[in-house]
């Protein structure tokens, strides 16, 4: 039979009683005759805790002292829940056994809360795969070349899943999570999203990196470099559904370009609250300016999204990015302190209550005036857009944030996203 990965998100595993439900579901697989790998995150609700008592003891603490332990406080969650969930599949008549990240292990590098998996040993795993077991190894965290224990960042515990997934060749990754799979957009904006039976992977590529919350960016990006299938599906259907259906439900994100996506032109409408403008004014215009702002802004872990440089005037240009909302007041003090005088730039400024609005569709490739029907559409909404990115299957426009639930609908609306077939 199978080796497959199950990946179950911290409100899958929000009680004891869910957990339960979750090991029932996990040993029907195994029953069916399935190598099961399990990867869960923390209890919802619990890392949030953790991390809050932290912040009681030392506010505003960042040094590099208190990041390690911040994971090592932040890995307790996902051992908690992996130990529940072992004991839950033991009561079931179903052997299991847990892992720490660092007992597998799970190497990565040694940036505490946003370290990067290096490299997974599967020995141990398969040697208790093959004894009949369950293995249940935690999300969210690995080991540096130090020992010290690592996390992921925020939607670790998805990387882990299918990390793990890449390394031990499975046949699939299945992502359970609080929704059913995939939508056009998030239902909760447009009550007629309708979910996506598949979605190509360089389409859930833009849409996890445009603000889709489904799947974290980096999950897609493991699928995408070792080729895992992954299927995005609920957890809160019954755990004793067919097994056979159960196989076939969510949304299946695959490698392979299905004719109903090639008549689609868009696909899906992505969208991200998060976001912040910032402009550099009078900056001078001349070679290597572009890097000498950036490149301080990289230096600082500060990921840059949309960018855009004005024609110049007189020898000045203004420069303006996009940064993530809680790297905001950083970026804008770094620019000040460094930035400013070193480029003799007259004026750093920014807009914190902005956001982006993006369509995405492998269908862009082939069709024309895609992206001026988007404009169009937003002109007669009366939402002024403030900046545009694109790339081979997607648009993105940056605007007010106050107008972004106002363009999901309509841009929904006039690409008939609510007659996409499911």
């Amino acid at each position: 039979m199978a080796l497959i990965v199950h990946k179950y998100g911290g409100t899958s595993m929000g009680s004891t009683e869910r957990i339960a439900q979750v090991a029932k579901r996990v040993a029907k697989w195994a029953r069916a005759g399935h190598q099961m790998v399990v990867v869960p995150s923390a209890m919802s609700g619990e890392t949030n805790r953790l991390l809050g008592l932290a912040r009681e003891l030392a506010p505003g603490k960042l040094t590099q002292d208190y990041l390690r332990e911040q994971d090592m406080l932040a890995a307790t969650g996902e051992q908690a829940s992996s130990a529940l969930l072992a004991i839950a599949l033991q009561a079931e008549g179903q052997p299991a056994v847990s892992y720490a990240g660092w007992q597998v292990p799970i190497r990565t590098s040694s940036a505490y809360t946003k370290a990067r998996i290096d490299s997974i040993d599967d020995q141990r795993v398969r040697a208790d795969l093959d004894a009949g077991k369950v293995v249940i190894i935690t999300g969210f965290q690995g080991v540096d070349e130090g020992g010290n224990i690592t996390t992921l960042g925020r939607g670790g515990s998805d990387t882990s899943a299918v990390a793990v997934a890449a390394a031990l060749k499975a046949d699939e990754a299945m992502i359970f999570t609080d929704v059913d799979g995939v939508y056009t957009t998030d239902p909760r904006i447009v009550p007629e999203a309708r979910r996506q039976a598949t979605i190509s992977f360089e389409e859930m590529l833009e849409m996890a990196s445009l603000g889709s919350k489904v799947l974290q960016i980096r999950s897609v990006e493991f699928a995408g470099k070792y080729k895992v299938p992954m299927r995005v599906l609920s957890s809160f259907t019954p755990w004793d559904i067919d097994l056979a259906e159960e196989a076939q439900s969510g949304t299946l994100i695959t490698f392979e370009e299905y004719e109903h996506m090639e008549r689609a032109v868009v696909s899906g409408i992505a969208f991200n609250r998060d976001e912040a403008k910032i402009s550099v004014l009078g900056v001078p215009d001349k070679p290597g300016i572009a890097y000498q702002i950036l490149g301080t802004v990289a230096d600082a872990n500060v990921e840059v999204d949309v960018i855009i440089q004005n024609v110049g005037k007189e020898g000045k240009t203004d420069f303006s990015f996009t940064v993530n909302r809680n790297d905001y007041a950083k970026t804008i003090d770094l620019l000040k302190d460094k930035v400013l005088p070193a480029l003799g730039a007259a004026e750093v400024i920014g807009d914190p209550k902005i956001c982006k609005v993006s369509i995405v569709g492998i269908g862009m490739r082939s069709h024309v005036g895609v992206a001026s029907k988007m404009f169009r559409v937003l002109s007669e909404e009366g939402i002024n857009i403030m900046m545009i990115s694109t790339s081979e299957i997607k648009t993105s426009v940056v605007i007010d944030e106050k107008y972004m639930e106002l363009a999901v609908r309509a841009l929904h609306r006039a690409f008939d996203l609510d007659q996409l077939a499911t």
